[in-house]
């Protein structure tokens, strides 16, 4: 689990408190260090929440990438749409 030692280590680059982490995601502390751990397994909308918590996309989380840097994020829905020219 390649992820697990991620979120630990963004965390502590961020000098961050599990606590702190745990609050953010609403959880207990205990459960957040299962998380680090690799106890329990994390939730996809926890892993979503860190990687915009920490600037980061969810693939570098997951070992996917080394490349830190977050994706741009994509433009809503009714953006591209109303960009468009209208038709005659």
């Amino acid at each position: 689990r390649y992820f697990i030692s991620k979120i630990e280590d963004l965390r502590i680059d961020a000098d961050k408190t599990q606590q702190e982490i745990a609050d953010l995601l609403n959880c207990q502390r205990e459960v957040y260090r299962r998380y680090e751990k690799g106890t329990f397994d994390i939730p996809l909308w926890a892993l979503i929440k860190l990687a915009v918590y920490y600037e980061t996309s969810t693939d570098y989380i997951l070992g996917l990438t080394d490349t830190k840097t977050a994706y741009p994020k994509s433009k809503r829905p009714g953006d591209a749409v109303a960009a468009r020219p209208a038709h005659p």
